[in-house]
């Protein structure tokens, strides 16, 4: 069985993101958010906070949703971040790329579990691509061709095995097991998979690294920066409140 590179190298791969967020380019339609560090160490990226009498809530996502509570002198540093949006369902981006309803939010999770668990990949880390690619819009359709949540090209897809790119446990299956390849290929290297699934294997073979690409850089950041910011939410909601 392939070793999980997230099993057992996550603090190097805390490491590839620091980095890569140095060298990432922010995109002009990017929005704003904070990035919070906290005495115990953890660092967490929320979209909004509140002070309630000693203690500070920490928002991750839309109004309403989940949230964590810190003591107010626990935060140490606050830092204005940016996070690219989620495309939204039945948008029409410029040019020809159309993109549709996407699937529930208990069914994405239902399929990307079943196509980590067959590759070994951490669950985390195909969302985060499938956000990156598509924004989890089954039916989203590039300028280059590349369709589905996880941006299959016909080439890719009809090696991985997949009939019909648009649906949604094929093409999730299909890319699990591409980036499963190209893991291997780089040998668990989760930045130059990333930007092989991206840009192909041959330009990060010609640079021998990620390719001096803007798209590719900020692709890879987006989606190490997503996996960190998952499994950061995941830490604030399980740690005790004091």
């Amino acid at each position: 069985m392939r070793l999980n590179p997230f099993h057992c190298g996550l603090s190097r791969f805390r490491l590839i993101c620091f980095v890569l967020g140095v060298i990432a380019t922010v995109s002009p339609f990017a929005s704003a958010a904070e990035h919070v560090t906290l005495k115990n160490g953890f660092e967490l990226d929320c979209v909004r906070r509140e002070i309630v009498g000693d203690k500070v809530r920490l928002y991750f996502a839309a109004e309403g949703s989940a949230s964590a509570g810190v003591a107010a002198d626990s935060v140490v540093r606050v830092e204005t971040v940016v996070e690219v949006p989620e495309v939204v369902a039945s948008v029409k981006m410029p040019g020809p790329v159309t993109i549709t309803a996407a699937p529930t939010k208990e069914e994405m999770h239902e399929m990307l579990a079943h196509a980590g668990a067959q590759h070994n990949i951490d669950e985390d880390l195909l969302a985060s691509v499938v956000r990156a690619e598509s924004g989890g819009q089954a039916r989203a359709v590039s300028r280059a061709g590349a369709r589905g949540l996880m941006q299959l090209m016909p080439g890719t897809a009809s090696a991985m095995g997949v009939d019909d790119a648009f649906r949604p446990d094929q093409n999730i299956s299909g890319g699990t097991a591409y980036l499963d390849s190209l893991l291997t290929r780089y040998h668990n290297n989760v930045a130059l998979a990333l930007a092989a699934y991206n840009a192909g294997p041959g330009a990060v073979d010609k640079y021998h690294g990620v390719p001096p690409y803007r798209e590719t850089r900020e692709y890879v950041a987006r989606v190490i920066r997503e996996f960190n910011r998952r499994k950061q939410m995941a830490a604030a909601l399980t740690a005790p409140t004091k």
